[in-house]
């Protein structure tokens, strides 16, 4: 099965030869775009593949030969991304079929969201799929973005939507305009994405698909998934109990309301069922629900820095240089159904003697408004060794005028990788103090710019961390 899904998958991500049907000349057409995303990644040396535009009416784009229909196309297509009229994708999938192209992104929107004659016109191209072992990402989306390889099938162009860098979150949405959002945000926060598919009416392959190919995919470590209804619950759930075993998933759903239900069938035909079956089937299969999309990629971020340093238990110890920000921070322990850690008395005793008499040495420790950095190494020191830790949030206002700003930035780098214990820190601020952040990121600490949203992303990795324990035990 592993094996099989692999195989089934892998053109979609690293195809040899990509068609490229509706391709054409016409500058912001969705086939010229695609088009150009690939012939741009091949000049770039990124895309290793072959670019094959399909089209009836022209000869040549931009130096590339047009081939005038499938059955032109040489042996080793397989990949096509379709991005013609409805009413003609049922024809094309059969020269598909007959060429023998295993892969197949369907771009065109006007099927099942449409209503009875677009379904009509899914189960015809799912039956020729299934007949000839034809995988199928969509119709209705905007298909599959990977950074390391060069496949880009979103319609957007460059100018107007930017490319994330690579990274080890796998992104998945049944929304192609949320999917292009995302990329775009997620650009600009400086998040990587190693894979994105936006799957649209998914008549093939689907979430559970995509689990049980992330399970196996060294590159991916947490899996996100924008989702507005699943049509093969059991098979949803198979998956999901496998890969939460390996990796963590982060699903947001939406259609919660009976008005966001409503909008989730007339969007891809989805069914959004009761919301509370939702939460039941993430809480038994292990699937971490965000409640927003901030929520979710603050999870990714935090799972994708750490890996598997989980925490041991649910104790937060809390390090900051502003007092209301700890008073934050440890309100949020508290909503999020965690604990504060009560310090040991022999870390109590460190701090005091290693402090001067107006720092805070407790839980939250405040290294206060003059501190340096070394106060907050003390600090750091005495929390990873306290058996009473399990996990640390560092709240850093990197405003205070005697923190040297990179000295802070090594530090907490250096403890992320020495300790067993994960570390989050928050920095709250404008311009200079995303530039710290993004610094600190880049060595491997999660940063937040609020202690509430720190906080929650930790209770995230302790909550997943439970799962795992729960199911070793069973």
């Amino acid at each position: 099965m592993a094996e099989k899904i692999v195989e089934e998958l892998r053109p979609f991500f690293d195809p040899k030869a990509v068609a490229i049907i509706g391709a054409t000349d016409k500058k912001g057409k969705v086939g010229n775009v695609i088009f150009e995303n690939f012939r741009m990644n091949k000049e770039r040396g990124i895309f290793k593949g072959n670019i094959y535009p399909v089209n009836p009416k022209l000869d040549e784009i931009e130096g590339y030969k047009v081939y005038h229909s499938v059955k032109e196309l040489p042996d080793d297509t397989d990949l096509a991304v379709i991005a013609i009229p409805a009413k003609f994708v049922p024809a094309t999938m059969k020269d598909i079929a007959e060429k023998g192209i295993k892969a197949v992104v369907i771009i065109t929107g006007g099927f099942g969201e449409l209503g009875e004659e677009g379904k009509k016109m899914e189960r015809e191209i799912y039956e020729i799929a299934k007949a000839h072992g034809i995988r199928v990402i969509g119709p209705n989306c905007v298909g599959v973005y990977v950074p390391d390889t060069g496949v880009d099938t979103v319609f957007l162009p460059e100018e107007k939507m930017d490319r994330p860098k690579s990274g080890p979150i796998a992104f998945v949405s049944q929304s192609g305009a949320f999917a292009a959002a995302m990329l775009d945000w997620a650009a600009m926060a400086g998040i990587g994405i190693g894979k994105m598919v936006s799957y649209g009416n998914k008549i093939d392959v689907d979430d559970a698909d995509l689990m049980e190919y992330f399970i196996h995919d060294d590159e991916i470590k947490v899996a996100t998934f924008y989702i507005e209804g699943v049509k093969d619950g059991r098979k949803f759930m198979e998956a999901a109990k496998k890969i939460t075993k390996v990796k963590p998933v982060i699903a947001l759903k939406s259609g919660r309301t009976e008005y966001g239900a409503k909008a989730a069938s007339s969007h891809t035909g989805s069914l959004a069922g009761a919301d509370t079956i939702y939460d039941a089937v993430f809480k038994q299969t292990g699937i971490i629900r965000a409640e927003d999309f901030e929520h979710m990629f603050d999870l990714a971020k935090a799972f994708a820095a750490l890996g598997h340093k989980l925490p041991k238990g649910d104790r937060i110890g809390i390090i900051t240089d502003g007092g209301g920000a700890g008073v934050m921070a440890s309100d949020a322990v508290a909503k999020f159904g965690l604990k504060m850690a009560e310090l040991s008395e022999d870390t109590i005793k460190f701090l005091k003697e290693n402090f001067p008499p107006h720092a805070v040495a407790g839980n939250p420790t405040d290294v206060v408004g003059d501190t340096d950095a070394e106060r907050y190494r003390i600090a750091i020191e005495a929390f990873t060794k306290d058996p009473n830790v399990d996990a640390i949030v560092v709240i850093v206002l990197f405003q205070v005028p005697l923190l040297e700003e990179e000295k802070i930035i090594e530090i907490l780098a250096d403890y992320q990788k020495k300790t067993d214990k994960p570390i989050v820190a928050v920095a709250m601020g404008g311009r200079k103090t995303d530039r710290y952040a993004r610094m600190l990121e880049e060595k491997g600490v999660p940063v937040y710019p609020t202690p509430e949203r720190g906080v929650r992303a930790m209770e995230g990795l302790v909550r997943y961390a439970e799962y795992l324990r729960k199911v070793k035990e069973e």
